[in-house]
């Protein structure tokens, strides 16, 4: 990124990036639709280079891949795990809207998974969450680390359910959070 682009990706809130091997600036999802949504900018300690927070629109590299560093170490770094589970739950709450779409032919394990089941269900997510954040407290009273750790994974997932049965999503609860600090 250099300075021109840096101003248009300030100015329009999408990401905008210089090409070196092309000369020329570009608007990073322009041709495919896959834009990038600036969320936040941030600069290394002696401000030689910039790492930008982004929402994507689809995906980030012309593979087709979610990201262009998909080669090399596969497992998931601890910060991915939860956006990957919410884009499940996404395609999860896409098939089950489908289905509702009378002669959509959208059926499927997506259509009829746990997930979409909840998502049908919004009391039930309710009473999921609450379940599950009783077996965390009980597990941390008298269970081991791991099975706090596993039940904890429990509350997120359902909270990142009940979240999307809302229409938001754990960055919404992290903005919160966020805002408490200041």
């Amino acid at each position: 990124m250099n300075a021109e682009a840096l101003a248009r990706t300030r100015a329009t809130g999408e990401l905008h990036l210089w090409s070196r091997s092309r000369g020329e600036l570009w608007h990073k999802g322009g041709t495919s639709g896959n834009t990038q949504a600036v969320r936040a900018i941030r600069y290394d300690c002696d401000a030689d280079a910039l790492l930008a927070l982004v929402d994507p629109a689809g995906p980030a590299c012309h593979t087709g891949e979610r990201t262009c560093f998909f080669r090399g170490d596969l497992n998931a770094a601890p910060a991915e795990v939860l956006p990957a589970l919410e884009r499940i739950i996404a395609e999860r709450s896409e098939a089950l809207a489908a289905t509702l779409i009378p002669g959509s032919g959208a059926e499927g394990p997506a259509a009829t998974s746990y997930t979409a089941l909840l998502l049908a269900d919004p009391p039930l997510i309710g009473a999921k969450v609450r379940e599950e954040a009783e077996e965390v407290a009980r597990a941390a009273l008298q269970e081991t680390d791991e099975r706090v750790a596993e039940e904890a994974a429990d509350v997120l997932y359902h909270l990142a359910v009940l979240l999307r049965s809302r229409g938001l999503s754990l960055t919404d609860a992290e903005r919160a959070l966020d805002a408490r600090r200041r």
